[in-house]
């Protein structure tokens, strides 16, 4: 894996590469493969990261070792940002779920470009208020919808349908149990829902794998 300053690569999105680039020292970008761990939960929280590229997968871990996965991070999204707010440690662990060119910035980088860079703190805000506004409307999707409607959502989310200049679709692959895990169901009704429902002629990120 080779890391260095962040160059000229930003396909889909210029205004975020030139804010990111004005974060000056304390920044590295780095390339990782399919699957490979990002950070793990329980290290050291010292620094943010932004997807350039590709798709990252945050898991929790209880203390029985019962997994869950709590987000799938997209091209163009912060996280690990649990830092800024004094967290010691990394409260989940973040694997890739493809390809990925991912930029860190350390803390201490991170505060000075919001503190003194007002398009980077809008950039930042940004984001915190898209990522507030989905855990609400995926607090509401649980509590109100079958587990048929969870699914749809989940799947037209994976594949960034009706977003609005959304980058190119990376293609992910997403077998029944880790689907069942995230709408919060059996792997069952999710292989059931699959074979029985219509779903929307749109694109999909998320090829459902049995086994």
């Amino acid at each position: 894996m080779e890391k260095s300053s962040i160059d000229i690569f930003w396909p889909h999105q210029n205004g975020p590469h030139k804010l990111l680039a004005q974060t000056g020292a304390g920044r590295a970008t780095q390339d990782y493969r399919n699957n490979q761990n990002v950070f793990f939960q329980g290290e050291i929280a010292d620094f943010v990261l932004f997807i350039q590229k590709g798709r990252v997968k945050l898991i929790v871990t209880s203390e029985y070792g019962k997994e869950a996965i709590i987000g799938i991070m997209e091209e163009g999204q912060f996280f690990g940002e649990g830092c800024l707010q004094d967290q010691p440690l990394r409260g989940a662990t973040a694997i890739t779920l493809s390809d990925c060119r991912i930029t860190s910035i350390t803390k201490d980088a991170m505060l000075s470009a919001i503190r003194d860079q007002p398009q980077f703190s809008k950039l930042f805000m940004d984001h915190l208020l898209s990522r507030n506004s989905r855990i609400q409307e995926d607090v509401v999707d649980q509590l109100f919808n079958s587990s048929e409607k969870r699914l749809a959502r989940l799947l037209l989310l994976l594949a960034n349908y009706g977003k609005e200049g959304s980058p190119p679709i990376v293609p992910v692959i997403l077998d029944q149990e880790t689907l069942a895990e995230m709408i919060g169901t059996t792997r069952a009704r999710v292989s059931q829902a699959m074979a029985s429902q219509t779903w929307p002629d749109t694109p999909s990120t998320a090829g459902s794998r049995r086994g």
